[in-house]
C-alpha cells in the first residue's frame, strides 16, 4: 500500500521578489555544465571570472594567517590593515585620498553594492542605470525598494553613456547613477573626458549621488589610462562612492573581498546595514587581499596582456562571420557582439532564430558552446562572450560558432 503524500503549508515568498530570479547567466553556466557532465564537449564562455589562478604569495599570506591563529572576527567593515592598503591603493593608482573611516570592506563588491543601496534607498527612489548593465545592478535596486531606471547606450556611443541621455533620465526621486567601467558585458570604458561631459549634468542636479563600479579597473589595453569619476571630477567627491576588489584583476573570485571609498556617514549607514548580515568578510580572505594589493603588482600587466591577445583573437573571429560584427572593447573580458544581422534566419532544424536567446540556444544546442544573450544585460541583438580562457579553447569555440552561423538558412 502506497504511503499518503506528505503535504503541508504552501510556501510564500515576499513580495519584494515577484520581479526577481535567479540569475540567467547562472542558468545558462549550470546547463552547459549539465550537459557538459553528460559528455558533451561543451565550452562554456558565459562564465565572469579570470581563468589564472590566484598568486603564490596571495595564497601563502591566507596560510599564514591561519597558520598564525588569525581566524577571529575582525572589525564590522574590515581589518585597520586591510584598510589600510585600500587607503594606498587609492592613493597610488587613482590619486585620491580617504580617512579610514571613508573606506569600507565586504564579503565581494557585490556586497558592497547592496550595503550602499539598501542604506540610501527609500521606496520609490530611483537609480539611473545604462544598459548594457551586469544583471545584478537592477535586481539588487529592486530589492532594497528602489526603481531603475534602465537608459539604452547605442553600440554607436560605444554603449556609454551620454549627456543628453543622463539629464533626460534624471528626476526628483533620482538618488544614484550607476556607472561601470570598463563594463560588464562590453568592455567599453569610459575616459576621464567621458566622466567629466557626465559630472557636468550631475553638477545641475545635487541631489544625485554617484556609484563607480572600478571593478574592471586594471583590465584596460592599448595603453589606455583608467579614469574614475572621483578622480576626473573632484567636485563629486562628497557624493561618490567608488567601489572595488580583489575579484578580477587579482584572480579571486572565490576569496570575496570587495571594498569602498566614500563620504564617512555613507560608510557608517552601510557599516550598520553589513551588521545585520555578513558582519565582518572572512578574516583569511582580508589577509589574502591585503598581500594582493601591498604586494608585487606584476601579474596584473602579465595577465593584461594575455587578455588583450584573446580579446583580438575573439573580435578577429568574429568580425570575419558573415552576419555578426563586433566592436572591440577596451577593457574587462568580455565582448559584446551584434547578432542582428542573423535573427529572423532558420536552423537545421527549421527553428526560426527570433531573438538572441534563440541564437544562443542555438549555440548551445548545434555547437556546445555556451554563451549569453544580450537581454539578459537589458539591451537586446547582442551576445555576451567572456574570453578568461585559454587561446586553444577560444579558437575552437569561434571555429563551432563560424559552422553553427554558416549552417542558417
Amino acid at each position: 500500500m502506497n504511503a499518503p503524500l506528505q503535504t503541508g503549508p504552501v510556501f510564500r515568498p515576499a513580495a519584494r521578489l515577484a520581479s526577481i530570479e535567479v540569475s540567467e547567466i547562472l542558468r545558462i553556466t549550470a546547463e552547459a555544465s549539465a550537459r557538459k557532465r553528460a559528455g558533451r564537449p561543451v565550452i562554456v564562455l558565459g562564465a565572469g571570472e579570470p581563468d589564472f589562478d590566484t598568486p603564490e604569495p596571495v595564497k601563502t599570506a591566507a596560510a599564514r594567517a591561519m597558520r598564525e591563529g588569525r581566524t577571529k572576527y575582525t572589525i564590522l567593515d574590515g581589518a585597520p590593515e586591510l584598510k589600510a592598503a585600500v587607503r594606498e591603493k587609492f592613493r597610488r593608482d587613482n590619486g585620491l585620498d580617504y580617512a579610514l573611516d571613508e573606506i569600507t570592506c565586504g564579503t565581494g563588491a557585490k556586497q558592497v553594492l547592496y550595503n550602499a543601496f539598501m542604506a540610501s534607498l527609500d521606496p520609490g527612489d530611483e537609480v539611473v542605470i545604462p544598459a548594457p548593465f551586469w544583471t545584478s545592478y537592477a535586481d539588487i535596486v529592486a530589492i532594497c525598494g528602489g526603481v531603475p531606471i534602465i537608459v539604452p547606450c547605442a553600440e554607436t556611443d560605444g554603449f556609454r553613456l551620454t549627456p543628453q541621455a543622463l539629464e533626460r533620465a534624471i528626476g526628483p526621486r533620482t538618488r544614484w547613477l550607476l556607472l561601470n567601467s570598463p563594463s560588464n558585458p562590453t568592455g567599453s570604458a569610459y575616459t576621464a573626458d567621458d566622466l567629466v561631459g557626465l559630472a557636468e549634468v550631475l553638477d545641475r542636479h545635487p541631489h544625485v549621488w554617484l556609484m563607480s563600479d572600478d571593478m574592471y579597473e586594471h583590465i584596460l589595453y592599448d595603453g589606455r589610462r583608467f579614469a574614475t569619476p572621483a578622480s576626473a571630477a573632484p567636485q563629486l567627491r562628497l557624493r561618490t562612492l567608488t567601489v572595488n576588489g580583489v575579484s578580477k584583476a587579482y584572480a579571486m573570485t572565490g576569496w570575496r573581498i570587495g571594498y569602498g571609498a566614500g563620504p564617512k556617514a555613507l560608510i557608517q549607514a552601510m557599516a550598520t546595514v553589513q551588521s545585520q548580515s555578513t558582519s565582518c568578510p572572512s578574516s583569511i580572505s582580508q589577509a589574502a587581499a591585503l598581500e594582493a594589493l601591498v604586494g608585487d603588482q606584476a601579474s596584473i600587466s602579465d595577465r593584461r596582456v594575455a587578455f588583450q591577445r584573446r580579446r583580438d583573437l575573439v573580435v578577429e573571429a568574429l568580425n570575419a562571420m558573415p552576419g555578426l560584427s563586433c566592436r572591440r572593447p577596451e577593457g574587462a573580458f568580455y565582448t559584446f557582439a551584434n547578432c542582428a544581422g542573423l535573427l529572423g534566419r532558420t536552423t537545421p532544424d527549421g527553428t526560426v532564430l527570433e531573438d538572441d536567446r534563440a541564437f544562443c540556444r542555438h549555440l548551445l544546442e548545434s555547437a556546445d558552446v555556451a554563451v549569453v544573450p544580450g537581454s539578459c544585460f537589458g539591451l537586446a541583438g547582442f551576445f555576451r562572450i567572456s574570453y578568461a580562457t585559454s587561446e586553444a579553447e577560444l579558437t575552437e569555440a569561434c571555429g563551432r560558432i563560424r559552422t553553427a552561423c554558416a549552417a542558417l538558412a
